[in-house]
């Protein structure tokens, strides 16, 4: 974490996209403000720009609700954007009337130290980001995409990792690192623009089939007839060891803060997976690289994103899915208490 508060903004913060990243993300980066900082907020559903204004009404900073990117944008020196998909990133910064360009457009920087900073925390694909730092670039060199891996546990925790799209010699780094470390654990410079999100793909992806992989294999695992903790104690000794079955096991009470043991709620929604693995495979197919199980997994993905029972629900749920069994606990106490062996 920066030491020296004052580090983390040159003036004014603005914020765009409260939704279920966005609302943490943004309180812990309000929470490390210094006094009297201002911090601009916009979001389309009005109850989440109330809630934030609320849950910041204690701290020593002031919150102003506005209306659009372009009042975010005008009012704030450093610009932070948490969106569901491309299409909103292209509305929130490249409207001609209501977007982030429509400021800047008014607003000539006379000098590289002038011009606002603008990050792109959304997980869209690596085209679009292109196509806004072109847009934006006559009036500004410094949009950077800044995608996060964590969910959303991660970002209430403040352990979630920016893959930051910048070479680490870019001359806005050290600022980048320290406006972002009070959301997260780690900032990594991936290497240039748009980078950042090839590196967030790639690690979608594999997070991804490794969801499935761990729901398979715990399943597997249990109908053999052993314990699902003791299996996933295994799986941390050896070297199927990974994040997935450490902290957010697909099988419900193995990991007691897992979203799966809440219902598979709170977490990372199956839809969104299925967005982010079905970008991956299309940055795959535009790279000509060979991704093996890149088809089943976008199919299980899909698949439980329609089903009734699964969607709406943490990624993981793919394990109710695979038809994995959930009430295991319970049978195992019913077993203990009958004296079973």
């Amino acid at each position: 974490m920066a030491s020296d508060d004052s580090q983390l903004l040159a003036g004014s913060i603005g914020f765009i996209g409260l939704g279920a990243m966005g609302k943490p993300m943004v309180m812990n980066l309000a929470s490390r403000l210094p006094a009297s900082s201002h911090l601009y907020i916009h979001d389309v559903v009005a109850a989440a720009v109330d809630d934030v204004a609320q849950l910041c009404a204690s701290l020593p900073i002031n919150v102003v609700r506005c209306s659009n990117g372009k009042e975010v944008a005008e009012r704030s020196d450093i610009v932070l954007t948490m969106l569901p998909e491309g299409a909103h990133v292209k509305s929130v910064y490249l409207d001609p009337t209501t977007g982030i360009i429509a400021a800047l457009s008014s607003i000539r920087p006379s000098s590289l130290n002038t011009e606002k900073l603008l990050i792109d925390s959304s997980t869209i694909d690596t085209a679009t980001n292109l196509h806004v730092k072109d847009k934006l670039s006559p009036f500004t060199r410094s949009f950077y995409d800044a995608p996060v891996s964590g969910g959303v546990i991660g970002a209430v925790n403040a352990t979630i990792a920016f893959f930051l799209g910048c070479s680490p010699s870019d001359r806005n780094v050290s600022r980048l690192t320290s406006l972002l470390q009070p959301m997260g654990s780690k900032v990594i410079p991936c290497g240039g623009p748009s980078l950042g999100l090839a590196a967030k793909l790639s690690n979608n992806y594999l997070s991804g089939i490794i969801t499935i992989a761990c729901a398979e294999a715990m399943d597997m695992g249990m109908c053999a007839g052993i314990d699902a903790e003791v299996l996933a104690s295994v799986f941390a000794a050896g070297t199927a060891q990974n994040t997935i079955c450490d902290v957010f096991n697909p099988v419900p009470g193995v990991c007691p803060k897992a979203p799966s043991s809440n219902g598979y709620k709170n977490g990372f929604r199956v839809q969104l997976m299925r967005k982010d693995f079905g970008l991956a495979m299309d940055m795959a197919r535009r790279l000509g690289t060979r991704n093996a199980l890149g088809a089943s997994g976008l199919g299980v993905y899909s698949a439980a994103s329609e089903a009734a029972d699964c969607k709406d629900l943490d990624s993981r749920v793919v394990y109710r899915y695979l038809g994995g069994k959930e009430d295991w606990k319970t049978e195992t106490n019913n077993h203990v208490k009958k004296g079973e062996h």
